[in-house]
This record gives structure tokens, C-alpha cells and sequence, in this order.
């Protein structure tokens, strides 16, 4: 039986009204061929369900990826009912994740119940934004103590919109605990702390599947 994986995407489109944003597609459409590739079984979902925007930098045309954006046109709403059907969770990112991800009582349902569980959970970039709130059921956040990246502090500067931020994703991990790793600006570094894969930017959206394979793979053997 073929591994199954849940992806929960961003529907948030807007930082100002003359700055839209959304999804990163990079960093969704790298990770999703991997899975399928691996012959994985993907459900694609997101916050409020239907098609989900994509931030305009990011659209390149990429003619293998257009499989990856037609898989956005008509995602399923995220629901409890996800917390307990697949082998792992993937976050990518996009700056829309910054608003409609951390407060998602479903969003945090469901990571708590895969972390109580010690299954995996992979994000890239701004997707992290989705683990700041999460608990253990205990009230301990799921970052606390695990060693992970995400989009810098430094890079989000460097791009001019850390203003514009409800938090800056970088100090709230550390806030909550995590142990921050981090490469260069925009070069290619993701981490793996048992079963926490995370990744710096979209550079990295390869490197971060690879693991988060690699770990899915794992959990499988055991």
C-alpha cells in the first residue's frame, strides 16, 4: 500500500493592495512530483478550500510543473477529519502563510495529533509559520527544542516586506523554543530533526522533500 501524503496550502493573497502574494510555487510544486515520483498517494488542501492564488514572483513557466498547478485549481478544505489518515504532513510556503496559518484551529488540530503521534511533519520557508502555535497536548510547543530553519529574518529584510509581517518567522521559533539553524541567504539548507523536516527558502524545496522522503521512508521500515 502506497505511503499518503497531506499537503495544506495558503488562500491568502493580499500583504497590501498593491502587493499580492499567496503560494510559493516552487516550493509546492518541487515537493509534490517528488511524492509522486515515489508513488506516493497526495491529497492537496488548503485553508479554506478552491483554488489557491499563487504569489505572482513566483510563476515561472515550467512545463514540468504545470501537472503541480493544476492540483491547485480545486484543493479540498482542510479538515479534523485529515488528523488521522496519512503517513505525513507537508507545509510549503509562500508570505500568505504568514496570515491564515498560525491561528487555523483546524491547522493546529491536526499537526498536534501527527506530533502526539511522532509522525512526520515537513514545511519550507514561510510554511514553519503553521508549527509557531502548535502544541503537544501537554501546552508544549512542537518546535520547542527541535532544531529547524525557515525563511531568515535577514532574507525577509532583504526582500522589504518584514513590515509588512505579522511576526517575523525566524525570532518567533526561537521565541517558542526551536533551535534555529540556518545557511547562507538564499542558498540551499534544510534540516532534519527525527521526524521535524524543515527548510530555508524556496532554494531549498528540493532538499527538504529529499528528507522528508527519506523520513517517511523510515517510518515505514519501523
Amino acid at each position: 500500500m502506497a505511503n499518503s501524503i497531506l499537503m495544506i496550502l495558503t488562500n491568502h493573497e493580499t500583504i497590501t493592495e498593491d502587493h499580492k502574494t499567496g503560494l510559493w510555487l516552487e516550493e509546492f510544486a518541487v515537493p509534490y512530483l517528488k511524492f509522486l515520483e515515489q508513488g506516493y498517494d497526495v491529497k492537496v488542501t488548503s485553508v479554506v478550500g478552491g483554488k489557491v492564488p499563487l504569489d505572482p514572483n513566483s510563476i515561472e513557466d515550467r512545463p514540468e510543473w504545470k501537472a503541480a498547478e493544476t492540483a491547485l485549481e480545486n484543493t479540498e478544505q482542510l479538515s479534523k477529519a485529515d488528523a488521522n489518515a496519512f503517513d505525513g504532513i507537508f507545509l510549503p510556503g509562500g508570505h500568505g502563510t504568514m496570515f491564515d496559518l498560525p491561528d487555523n484551529e483546524t491547522l493546529q488540530y491536526v499537526l498536534q495529533q501527527y506530533a502526539e503521534k511522532d509522525k512526520v511533519i515537513g514545511s519550507v520557508c514561510h510554511g514553519p509559520a503553521g508549527l509557531v502555535n502548535v502544541t503537544y497536548e501537554d501546552g508544549t510547543p512542537i518546535v520547542k527544542g527541535k532544531n529547524l530553519t525557515a525563511f531568515t529574518d535577514e532574507e525577509e529584510k532583504e526582500m522589504q516586506l518584514d513590515e509588512y509581517m505579522p511576526f517575523m518567522l525566524e525570532s518567533k521559533l526561537r521565541e517558542q523554543g526551536a533551535n534555529f539553524e540556518r545557511g547562507d541567504k538564499w542558498s540551499d539548507y534544510s534540516v532534519r530533526d527525527h521526524n521535524i523536516i524543515t527548510g530555508q527558502n524556496p532554494q531549498s524545496s528540493g532538499s527538504t522533500a529529499d528528507r522528508f522522503i527519506r523520513a517517511i521512508e523510515a517510518q515505514t521500515v519501523s
